[in-house]
Order: structure tokens, then C-alpha cells, then sequence
């Protein structure tokens, strides 16, 4: 039986919040899966065309300009995020909970290991199935940090740099729908960025 378990819910936010994915990576020149720490904190960081995806972001930008960003400390999207703040002279800091969904067994694999995890989601998005972080787990933490941005905070432009699946995770969220759509919505493409909007029901 297919779960429909909802997301913590997200609205009525005082802050304005950008999510941003991470340039093209050289995991993603690789097609690997990489999610742990031991891997993506120092390895695979942006290739060539990432860093030429930046270029060309920075210098398109049409969204209000961040005053301050947080990023996963991934070497991928650490380097995206200095990239944005150097541009826009703001402070940035790493959060452990912007970092990538560990996918368990399938981290260091070929990415086409990531439809399967994502078939088991749609069906169970509390599923663990090989020793992946659950889809319930990821919004668990990455709204917990929206929360706090909200008490440390109040009308700031907060620029969150982040990973596909977890940004995925936070948009479904933030549209109130249920978790085991999160491939549903709209997905970023590397570099791209985009306001967080939120459902104002009540």
C-alpha cells in the first residue's frame, strides 16, 4: 500500500529562502553516485563545466540577491557556494543538514542506482531499502534548519546550496505535497537556483 506520509510543514515563512544545486560535478562527469562524507567532503568537486555553469549563472542572475548563504560542506557545493558569495561580497557557512541523501549501498555505484531508490520512495517514503537515508529522514532535517533560520532571522534573502535529491525533498515540502511525489516536482539541474515557495494555508 502506497504511503502518502507528509511532509513538516512549511509556511507563512518571515525570510525569503533561494535554493541553489551545485554546479556540474566531476561525480557527475563520472555518472557515480557519491553521498558520503568520507567521499564528498574533499573528492569530486566541480568539473570544468560546472565551473562554466557558475560563470554563466552569475552573470544571469535575475533573482534578489542573497544577504547570506548556507551550503552543504560538500567539496561540490562548498565550491558552488563560494563561487555565489564572492560574486555577491555576503558571508556563507556549512550546514550538515544541506548535504547530500546518503544512499547507502549504492554510494560510489553507476547513477542509474538512484531510479531504483527513487521507485521504492514513491511506494514508501520512509523506506530505508539498502541503507538509504530515508525521503522522510532528508525533509526531517532540512526543515528543521528552516526553522531555525526562522528564529535566527527575519526578513532576510537566505540562499540554501544544496544537492538534487534533498532540494527535491525541500520543494515538496515547501508545496505541502506528499513526500512520495518528491521526483514529481520539477527538478533543479546543476547550478540552477529558484525561490523556495510555500503553500499560506493554515
Amino acid at each position: 500500500m502506497k504511503s502518502n506520509t507528509s511532509a513538516p510543514e512549511l509556511h507563512h515563512l518571515r525570510n525569503q529562502y533561494l535554493v541553489m544545486r551545485h554546479g556540474h560535478s566531476q561525480a557527475n562527469a563520472m555518472g557515480l553516485i557519491v553521498s558520503s562524507p568520507e567521499h564528498g567532503l574533499l573528492g569530486y568537486g566541480l568539473s570544468a563545466k560546472g565551473e562554466e555553469q557558475l560563470s554563466r549563472r552569475i552573470s544571469e542572475w535575475h533573482l534578489s540577491a542573497p544577504q547570506r548563504i548556507l551550503h552543504s560542506d560538500f567539496l561540490r557545493t562548498t565550491e558552488t557556494a563560494q563561487r555565489i558569495a564572492d560574486h555577491f561580497a555576503i558571508p556563507l557557512e556549512p550546514d550538515v543538514r544541506l548535504r547530500e541523501r546518503f544512499f547507502g549501498d549504492c554510494d560510489l555505484q553507476p547513477d542509474n542506482c538512484y531510479h531504483d531508490v527513487w521507485e521504492q520512495d514513491a511506494e514508501d517514503p520512509s523506506q530505508q531499502h539498502r541503507d538509504v537515508e530515508s525521503v522522510c529522514q532528508v525533509a526531517e532535517r532540512l526543515c528543521a534548519l528552516i526553522a531555525e533560520l526562522e528564529q535566527r532571522y527575519d526578513d532576510t534573502s537566505l540562499l540554501l546550496v544544496s544537492h538534487g535529491d534533498p532540494l527535491q525533498i525541500l520543494l515538496t515540502a515547501a508545496a505541502r505535497r506528499p513526500l512520495n511525489e518528491h521526483r514529481e516536482i520539477s527538478p533543479l539541474m546543476p547550478a540552477d537556483v529558484r525561490p523556495l515557495i510555500t503553500s499560506q494555508g493554515h
